[in-house]
Formats: structure tokens, sequence, C-alpha cells
């Protein structure tokens, strides 16, 4: 990216994916970005608790689209490999029903049709024309418009028509049901929404794309665990010339004037001519924002969106291995479309049934665990905190147990003799730990009617100054959407701070002197 001659001081909120992209992006620009994060290691979600020699990655494990996270590499002049090793993994899932069957999802297309054929013949070719349908829309939705930021009416507008022709109305599960009958191949064709947010049965089938996404470029698994990705984003931002300020949890986004001044926190204030806030973006609206009338309109929205479900995690560290496990397992329950339900609407109670993603980091990296030693985190979605009003505190322990003694019995035999470590992370700690909205894990439900220009958007239609990033803006969740959210949010901060519809407080102090010496 070339250096501005026209440079800002930028605050960035939040060390998330997001955060750390747009901050490398506007760094490697030539302007002062500080980066500030309210815990005491960087990473948003993307944490790290470590054990008895056990390194647990607390969110994203899935890592996909590298050459997103490349990009912010040589946007700065550097290469990727010389700051982290992406490791392949093969297969990317193994997925696992309660009837015995299972299914290595890959990118060996052979092995991929070999294994349909063997559980229903007639789904091959109706697989194949779905691999299409997902490339294409992949070529829509992706690498056209997953780095555009949609600021208005018009920018929906244009690219209606392809919607409309690839039937974006219709959910992903119905997609993949035109092409596959077989009951367990139609789950295995749609679960991919659930990583990032969206129920299969009312997410758009835009979201069928992650499918061509992953057979086009891979899934990997950093070595070290993704917090070592995030330390190597952390080293280039830093090597720019960056700042990351931890433990520094912002409490208020100032303003004067109509446009963004600075930030406050608990050491004090700190005047900039922009904020990218990567927090919970009806955190940022409700409490950074809370007092600002200018973003009264944005707020409204912003607290109108459905939210997506919330999770429970179970990070354990077992003193032996188990071979029958992938890298990344989905352990599909008795039920599908009933647990979704449940899991996106209200409830009174958690569900008995759970559908679960189990991840096995040691599989692709062993110094994830001591020697002969395993880790796990196992993810159960969960209806989020407006959805489902219990004491996670009090039921927190027995649901962890209830779904190891599931892992247990149906997977690893002897599981729960063999743990050495055990944390858990429930939707209340989404709410506290992350300022998540009623602990959605996910930000606004990835739904049809809050996608693109529906969604928060990358600019504040409003406040100057005020820009956004993450999970909360288009194109959403996930790795590559965040990364991508931020290439939008930074090009555009950039855009304006060059046309002059974003000045620095260096250009009004420039104006005022000049109207002092040179009234009217």
């Amino acid at each position: 990216m070339r250096k501005d001659t026209k440079t800002a001081r930028i605050a960035v909120i939040g060390s998330g994916f997001g955060g750390l992209a747009a901050a490398i992006r506007l760094q490697a620009a030539g302007h002062t970005v500080t980066l500030f994060e309210k815990r005491d290691e960087p990473g948003g979600r993307a944490y790290v608790y470590r054990d008895k020699g056990f390194t647990f990655d607390a969110g994203p494990t899935v890592i996909t689209a590298p050459d997103c996270l490349r990009e912010l590499f040589e946007c700065a002049g550097k290469k990727m490999e010389d700051y982290v090793e992406l490791m392949p993994v093969t297969p990317f899932y193994r997925l696992f029903w309660e009837n015995g069957f299972s299914f290595d999802y890959s990118n060996d297309a052979e092995s991929t049709f070999d294994q349909i054929r063997k559980k229903s013949p007639s789904d091959v070719d109706g697989y194949k024309r779905f691999l299409d349908y997902s490339k294409e829309v992949f070529d829509e939705g992706y690498t056209k418009l997953a780095h555009v930021p949609f600021l208005n009416w018009w920018s929906m507008i244009r690219v209606a028509p392809q919607l409309v022709r690839l039937s974006a109305h219709r959910s992903v599960f119905k997609t993949v049901a035109r092409f596959i009958k077989d009951r367990e191949l139609r789950q295995a064709f749609s679960f991919h929404t659930l990583l990032v947010g969206g129920n299969p049965f009312k997410t758009s089938s835009i979201y069928t794309l992650i499918h061509y996404l992953e057979r086009n470029w891979g899934v990997f698994f950093p070595r070290g665990g993704t917090g070592a990705l995030v330390l190597a984003l952390v080293r280039l931002f830093e090597e720019l010339g960056g700042e990351l300020k931890v433990s520094s949890p912002v409490t208020e986004i100032l303003t004067q004037d109509g446009r963004v001044s600075g930030i406050r926190t608990a050491d004090g204030t700190w005047s900039c001519d922009a904020v990218v806030s990567n927090a919970d973006v009806v955190h940022s609206y409700s409490h950074l924002l809370r007092d600002v009338p200018e973003v009264k309109r944005s707020r409204k929205k912003a607290l109108g969106q459905s939210q997506s479900m919330s999770l429970f995690l179970v990070y354990f560290g077992t003193d032996r291995q188990y071979p029958k496990l992938a890298h990344h397992n989905i352990l599909f329950g008795k039920s599908y479309r009933g647990l979704l339900k449940k899991i996106f609407g209200k409830a009174d109670k958690i569900p008995d049934d759970f559908s679960l993603y189990l991840h096995a980091p040691t599989r692709s990296d062993p110094g994830m665990a001591p020697e002969g030693c395993e880790a796990f985190y196992v993810l159960s979605p969960v209806p989020h905190l407006g959805h489902l009003k219990i004491d996670w505190a009090k039921e927190g322990p027995a649901y962890a147990d209830r779904i190891l003694e599931y892992i247990e019995r149906c997977y690893a035999p002897g599981l729960r003799n063999h743990i050495v470590t055990q944390r858990i992370f429930t939707p209340e700690d989404f709410k506290v730990e992350l300022n998540a909205h009623l602990g959605s894990a996910f930000s606004s439900e990835p739904v049809l009617w809050q996608s693109a220009f529906l969604r928060t958007h990358n600019r504040d239609d409003d406040l100057k100054g005020m820009y956004f990033t993450g999970a909360g803006t288009h194109p959403g969740a996930g790795v590559p959407g965040v990364v991508n959210s931020a290439k939008a949010t930074a090009t555009l901060l950039i855009e304006d701070l060059n046309t002059g519809l974003l000045t620095t407080h260096n250009d009004l102090g420039a104006m005022i002197g000049h109207l002092a010496v040179n009234p009217g």
C-alpha cells in the first residue's frame, strides 16, 4: 500500500482479526495508528489459554482464504511466510453421525465422489452441480463484493440482478436440498453457516460460497495455533511503527462538532482524527457512543438487528491421544432442523440434544500439548442471552459434563478419566469478556435482510471520522469476512482523507488560522 502525503492519527478499538487487519493497512499507508485492547493479550475472540503445557486457542481455528492474510503482509512489503507458517489441514473436517456414518470432507474430488457414491450414488451428479453453483456464487459474492463497502441503496441495487439470478432468497439448506437428496449429505454440505453464526435454514444461499472457498484454497492451521497468527500480525503492525496498548479498555468515543475527536480509557483521553471500532457494533453505539446524538439513527438500527446464536465452549487437555478424531470434527446429534430451531429461537432451557464442533489441533501440531497428550476444545451452539435466560454460572458446569459424557460415550472411550485440565466459556462470558450484545458469538445474524447495505456500515452515515470493522459489518463473521471488512474500511478511510471528506485536526487548525488571517 502506498504512503499517503496526508497523515492522520487513528485509534483502532479491539485487536481481533478485523482490528489488527485495519490497523496494519492504515499504518502501512503512513498514518499513526494506536490499537487499544481491553484484554491482557491481543486477539479478541482469538485469545489463547495456557495451562499445564497445553495451548488452547479460544476462538477461530479454521483458517481459510489465506490470500487475504498474505495481502496484509504484502501491503507492508513483507512475506507472510517469514512471520508464520500455515499448515494445510486434511481432511478439512471429519463428520460423524450417531448412526455410525462418517464423512471426510476435503478438496480431494475423487475421494469426495467415492464417499458420496457409497452413501447415495444418485447424489454424485447432484453434488457436482452444487459445486458448480457454489463456484458461481463465490465469483459474485466473494471475489467481487467481499472487500467492497456498501454505503447506500444504489450499492445494493446494482448487485440485485446477480442476487436474484443466484436465488439468494433461498436458504443454504434449501439450496443444498435442490441438488442432494440424502439426509446426512444434506447436513454435510449445509453446516458451514453455523461456523459464521448462521442458521442453514434461514441464511441466504450466498453463503454456499464457503464451500467453494474451502475447495479452492484449502483449510489451514498456523503452527503454534491461531494465537501464533495473531502474534505475527502484531509483530508486523509494531514493525511498521504502530502501537498496541493491552489492558486498555476504551470506555467512550469522544466527539466534537459532529466529528470524532478522541477516545477515553481508564488512563485518560487520547485525541485522534478517526476511530475504527472492531468492538461489537451494539456495544460501540449503545455504550462507547452513548451520548452522541449524531448516531441516534445508526444506534437504533444496530439495536434492532437480530443477533446470531451464542456458544458454549469447553477447553480440555488429556493425558492420552484419540487417533480416531481428525483436526476438525463435526458431531451431528439426533436432530438437525429441530435443534437449530431451538438454538435460534426462544427457549426455556438448554436444548437436550446437541451438535458439536470438536477441535483437536494436536492432529496437525503436536506442540499444542505435552508429548503423548491431546489439546481439545468442544463448541456447542446455544441460544443467546435474549433467547435463553438461565444462570450460566450454575448451569454451565453441568452442561459441560453432559457434553463430555456424550463425546466419551460415542467417540472417545474413557475420556473423562484422562482429562487433566479443563475450563469453560459461556454466553455470559461473551457478554462480559467480549462486550458481545446478548452474548452473541458472531454479532448480527447473517440473514439476507441484514446483509451488505442493510448491515452496519463500514463508515457511520452521520458522525465524521467514525468507522467500523469486524463481524457486525459487511461481509460478516469468519476470519476471511472480518479481514475483508478491514480492507473495505481502511480503503474507505484513506479515500476519505485523500478526497477531503475526512479532515484531520491539522487541516482544521490550518483552516482556522487561514480564516483568522484572511477573514471573509
